[in-house]
């Protein structure tokens, strides 16, 4: 393992967020990764990420689609709501 790799994933483990520059900045501090390190970093990266984003449940979701069934399309009740169902629907 490289020194850059040991010091993002440690900066990762600590539940920092990285950004592209960050890494960047690492990588022009202690030099480049191996192809199998930046894999494992960016896909740690996008984890958290992912982990950061709320997730929809069932419930809200039901609650979500019946304001779409009754409220006026363009109300702001509506529009939240709409939001709620396409991330719902989106997998997140």
């Amino acid at each position: 393992m490289t020194a850059t790799f040991d010091k993002l994933k440690a900066m990762l483990s600590a539940g920092q967020a990285l950004s592209q520059a960050d890494v960047e900045k690492v990588i022009a501090e202690l030099g480049a990764m191996t192809e199998a390190e930046t894999v494992e970093i960016e896909s740690e990266r996008h984890r958290l990420e992912r982990d950061k984003q709320e997730t929809v449940t069932m419930e809200q979701y039901l609650e979500a689609a019946k304001v779409l069934d009754t409220a006026p399309e363009g109300s702001p009740e509506y529009e939240s709501a709409l939001k709620i169902v396409e991330k719902y629907e989106s997998g997140m």
